[in-house]
């Protein structure tokens, strides 16, 4: 049986390029079905992915029909699963639709998709604890449940573009530079020959 575990987002900056960073789950939150992710949870199925080089899709709304970019990064650390996002904001119609959404702040949680493969529950809170997942996506979603993981930050890869194009307009001024010098020269030549012949 697949489930599904909410979490929302903020979203500081959004660059067009679609890039983003965070947590999709936070270990040791309960969420609004009573559960909660242990850490570790996601080992054995991220070492799986790692195995096969093809990280779980990107959704919309849990939507299989409809992946809006890709998991460039995916890991546990002592807090959660970290995952690094691309929203193919130029190729896909519906990834653009949620690049407006998230930069409106109408869109602001993410939710994974998994299969429990262990759990338990604590007898005195009731509370059912996942030790193992099958991690299979994680989407973008309207309606999020779990108030404490974030987005920590945006990347843009506007800085290297920036760098390039600094540098490719800083080389066509130096060849205009140096054509109107090499003018400059061949017009003093040619002068200083008119003043020879005159001589």
């Amino acid at each position: 049986m697949n489930s599904k575990f909410d979490i929302p987002f903020e979203v500081k900056f959004l660059a067009e390029t679609g890039v983003f960073e965070g947590y999709a789950s936070v270990f040791n939150v309960v969420d609004n079905v009573q559960d909660k992710i242990a850490p570790g949870a996601f080992k054995e199925s991220l070492s799986a992915h790692s195995k096969s080089s093809r990280l779980p899709p990107l959704l919309w709304q849990h939507n299989t029909d409809v992946p809006i970019g890709a998991w460039r990064e995916m890991r546990e650390d002592s807090h959660g699963l970290y995952v690094k996002g691309h929203l193919f904001v130029h190729d896909i119609a519906q990834s653009r639709e949620a690049y407006k959404l998230l930069k409106e702040n109408v869109v602001t949680g993410l939710s994974i998709g998994y299969r429990t493969r262990e759990s338990h529950r604590e007898k005195k809170s009731g509370v059912r604890v996942l030790t193992k997942l099958d991690l299979m996506e994680v989407s973008l979603v309207t309606f999020p449940a779990n108030e404490l993981a974030r987005v920590s930050s945006v990347k843009s890869h506007d800085g290297a573009f920036k760098k390039s194009l600094e540098e490719a307009i800083a080389g066509i001024k130096n060849d205009i530079a140096a054509r109107r010098l090499r003018e400059s020269l061949r017009k003093a030549a040619a002068e200083a020959y008119k003043h020879k012949e005159k001589k």
